[in-house]
Formats: C-alpha cells, sequence, structure tokens
C-alpha cells in the first residue's frame, strides 16, 4: 500500500517505526486531506502506538494473504484500538493486501470476509504492486469518518487521520 501513495512500488519493503504520507482526494464532493501514518513495525513501541491510535480518526487494519501470522495478530490489535479510543464504534477498514499473489495465498478470502464481519467493518482485498483496490480503501474510510462527523460544513477542507497498522 505505501508503493500506491507515494507513486513507486517497492518491491521489498523495509517497516521502520513509521512513515507519513499526505493525500488530497476527493470524496461525495468534498475535497479532503488524509495524513495517512503508516505504523509498521512498531511492536516494540507500544506507547508510540498507543499514541497513534488515540490521534486518529480511521484505521486501516491490514495483512498479507500470504503470512497467516499477520492475519492472526488482527484481534489484539482491534482489541487494542478500542481500548485506546474508548469506543465500540471507530471507523475500520480490514485490508488483506498482495492480492495478485494468489499462488501464495495461505489466508482465505472467506476469513477475511469473517473477521471483517466479526469487527463489524468493511472489507477489501488489495495489491500496491497492482494497483487493484488503494484508493477505495480511503474512500470507504473518509465515508466512515464523515458519517460518525456530521458536524462537517461542506466544501470546508478537513484534515483526517488515518492510521495504518
Amino acid at each position: 500500500m505505501r508503493g500506491r501513495q507515494s507513486g513507486i512500488f517497492v518491491e521489498k519493503y523495509d517497516p521502520t517505526i513509521e512513515d507519513s504520507y499526505r493525500k488530497q482526494v476527493e470524496v461525495d464532493g468534498q475535497q479532503c486531506m488524509l495524513e495517512i501514518l503508516d505504523t509498521a513495525g512498531t511492536e516494540q513501541f507500544t506507547a508510540m502506538r498507543d499514541l497513534y491510535m488515540k490521534n486518529g480518526q480511521g484505521f486501516v487494519l491490514v495483512y498479507s494473504i500470504t503470512a497467516q501470522s499477520t492475519f492472526n495478530d488482527l484481534q489484539d490489535l482491534r482489541e487494542q484500538i478500542l481500548r485506546v479510543k474508548d469506543t465500540d464504534d471507530v471507523p475500520m477498514v480490514l485490508v488483506g493486501n498482495k492480492c495478485d499473489l494468489e499462488d501464495e495465498r495461505v489466508v482465505g478470502k472467506d476469513l477475511g470476509r469473517s473477521l471483517a464481519a466479526q469487527f463489524n467493518c468493511a472489507f477489501m482485498e488489495t495489491s500496491a504492486k497492482a494497483k487493484i483496490n488503494v484508493n477505495d480503501i480511503f474512500y470507504d474510510l473518509v465515508q466512515q469518518i464523515n458519517k460518525k462527523s456530521p458536524e462537517r460544513k461542506p466544501n470546508k477542507k478537513k484534515k483526517s487521520l488515518c492510521v495504518l497498522l
């Protein structure tokens, strides 16, 4: 996903403490500036992760369809988000990444759909490399954030912080 946002796909991803991106998008006729914070690799920085969760308005929970362990970590991650946010009503999208690697798939699409239903959130499969569904994730998440914050004034630019975990 990281490559799709910057326009350059990097075959070998080296996770860091965090990377941030800004992207202006139009959703439902309104301009939105997304501030996307990719926190991959922060498992050892729990205090920082809690701060990111507290400040985030929406969350994209990403796993690789080629790595069962990334899928297995999502339940605990979601529970941590809900605990930090102190609510069960958090805009969220569950994403199975690397859908272009179907021959390497170990996490079935049905498992993703089932977990998304359990989380009561949207589900998509994507490929940053093949540019499949990447923008749709953010459009869906912004729509969820907007529904949760109906006090928005039309045509007013609003910053939305999307945290990728």
